[in-house]
């Protein structure tokens, strides 16, 4: 393979983001669950409360998709529906107390996982390699859903010149 090949960004933006999602399927299996399984819990963890359409919205995944993931979250007794209170057509999902160990689990091998792979990264270059897929994922969304895209909380858009 050429080094030129070997630095393209976009083969590495893309074998990083692979290679990443081989090795939380892997951790995740460990527990008998899936990465699929851990978003939705790390969402709940961040955002009780939120309707089943929300969280299908945020994950980019059809609606029908986070209705069978939390069906066996639910039968696991890590989640709960509630009925909305203004509208009993929506489902709320909230975490249930016996989440708890598996969220500290997931955490832990989140940072287990990203400490593996920044490993040898000095921290002013994942800072600025932070910022720079802020940027690019800023760029794309305002492709895909202009006027969707928003500079990061506390971050303004920076404009290039």
């Amino acid at each position: 393979m050429s080094v030129e090949f070997e630095r393209d960004l976009f083969f590495l933006m893309h074998d990083v983001a692979r290679l990443t999602r081989v090795e939380a399927d892997k951790r995740a299996r460990v527990n008998g669950m899936t990465r699929a399984q851990w978003g939705i819990l790390l969402y709940l963890s961040r955002t009780p409360g939120i309707s089943q359409k929300e969280l299908a919205d945020t994950m980019e995944v059809e609606p029908i998709t986070v209705a069978r993931l939390v069906d066996r979250l639910e039968a696991a007794g890590l989640v709960e529906r509630r009925a909305d209170e203004q509208d009993r057509r929506i489902w709320r999902l909230h975490l249930r107390d016996s989440a708890t160990g598996m969220i500290s689990d997931i955490t832990h091998q989140r940072n287990e996982l990203a400490g593996l792979i920044t490993q040898g990264v000095p921290g002013p270059v994942r800072e600025a390699m932070i910022e720079g897929l802020t940027r690019m994922k800023t760029n794309l969304l305002r492709m895909t859903h202009p006027g969707a895209a928003k500079a990061p909380a506390g971050k303004p858009a920076k404009e290039e010149a």
